[in-house]
């Protein structure tokens, strides 16, 4: 199970391991990138049915 933390921006932080062409890991830290952008797209259907 992968484990991480949110830093001050909200973005999730988590560690991977980089396998080099010797086989030797590197633990890095990786962002979780969504695309998120903080606003929801839905069709206006929807948006009316929903007052």
């Amino acid at each position: 199970m992968i484990s991480g933390e949110f830093n001050s921006k909200g973005e999730l932080i988590f560690e991977i391991g980089l396998i080099a062409a010797d086989g030797d890991i590197i633990p890095v830290q990786a962002l979780l990138d969504t695309g998120f952008t903080g606003y929801l797209a839905i069709d206006n259907q929807d948006a009316l049915s929903l007052g």
